[in-house]
């Protein structure tokens, strides 16, 4: 069985041109998932998951941010459009690991 998380964070919108709309993991999840996940991440140590914030699913990448030693869920427009959301919010989120890419217990 993959593991699956479940938490609340704020979405934060990146400062620059983009304007990227992320959530942080907290610290505890962060730390599972990069030692569940040593052996198969991706390039940049990215790591494929199904996320889910307010009835919207979506396959994305968690991608380290090394400077907090953790990793941020991207979300997307569509996403934050349909949920309703946006920089502030404090947000459920649930993650799934991809088949591909689930760790090894």
């Amino acid at each position: 069985m993959t593991p699956s998380y479940e938490f609340h964070a704020e979405v934060w919108l990146n400062p620059g041109e983009a304007g990227w709309h992320f959530v942080t993991l907290p610290a505890d999840v962060a730390d599972d998932i990069k030692e569940r996940t040593a052996a198969s991440s991706r390039a940049f140590g990215a790591v494929k998951v199904t996320a889910d914030i307010g009835g919207q699913s979506w396959q994305t990448s968690l991608f380290p941010d090394t400077k907090r030693g953790t990793y941020l869920l991207p979300v997307k427009k569509t996403v934050r459009d349909k949920a309703g959301i946006g920089a502030g919010d404090t947000v459920e989120v649930r993650l799934d690991f991809q088949p591909d890419n689930a760790p090894q217990n």
